[in-house]
């Protein structure tokens, strides 16, 4: 089956798996789920799909969209599957052995998947654009435009490594400052302590002086009250 679908008119991207380990017959059957469906409801159908070839066809649907964007720069909000075919690939021959001494050819079916997604037209994008403003959701664009701003303004919010150098450098300076003061006023404490201690011991000699008498006082008096 040839596609219907010329992209060198239509935007759009194409990707194709071959000789896959399925029957086309099997393919073909996931392949009509998303068929003209738009991205998203092809990717949802694709996940909750419980057929083997769900997994081998989702992965050629992720191909096709990541060469339109990569390579014809088209958004992925814009996509839908427009063509999606399986043809016939060569059959691997088994055997299998069977009763009375007797074999069973088995036949190991492939197929070549091939998707083709484009771009909506203006009408659907559009209508799709009005149906999102008037829900009040964003495009997945949108979101990521207005992820990007946000991260830029808590950037330019948020100091850079130079600032914090130098808030660190005056932390620590002001920091030994504080400890030069603390070790300036313990030393100026005892200093007036020791001054204390000093003043204490003159007066404390002094007294001494003062209470103790004199022994040749005491024999003069003695003489005296003999007399």
């Amino acid at each position: 089956m040839s596609g219907l679908i010329d992209l060198d008119e239509v935007a759009g991207a194409r990707s194709t798996h071959k000789f896959a380990r399925l029957s086309a017959s099997k393919a073909r059957v996931v392949l009509d789920l998303i068929r003209d469906e738009d991205l998203d409801r092809a990717r949802e159908e694709l996940q909750f799909c419980d057929r083997g070839a769900a997994t081998v066809v989702s992965k050629v649907l992720e191909s096709a969209v990541s060469n339109a964007e990569n390579n014809e720069r088209l958004s992925a909000d814009e996509l839908y599957v427009a063509e999606c075919w399986a043809d016939e690939g060569p059959t691997l021959k088994r055997w299998r052995p069977r009763a009375r001494g007797r074999a069973t050819r088995i036949n190991k079916r492939t197929c070549h998947i091939t998707v083709v997604v484009a771009q909506l037209s203006e009408e659907e994008l559009e209508m799709r654009a009005a149906q999102m403003a008037a829900s009040g959701r964003r495009s997945a664009d949108a979101d990521r435009a207005a992820r990007v701003a946000a991260s830029k303004e808590t950037e330019e919010e948020t100091p850079s490594d130079d600032d914090e150098m130098v808030e660190e450098e005056f932390d620590s300076t002001s920091a030994e400052s504080d400890e030069e003061v603390a070790i300036e006023q313990i030393e100026n404490s005892d200093q007036d302590l020791e001054q204390d201690n000093e003043s204490t011991d003159s007066q404390s000699s002094d007294e001494a002086e003062v209470e103790t008498p004199d022994d040749n006082t005491e024999v003069d008096q003695q003489d005296e009250k003999e007399a």
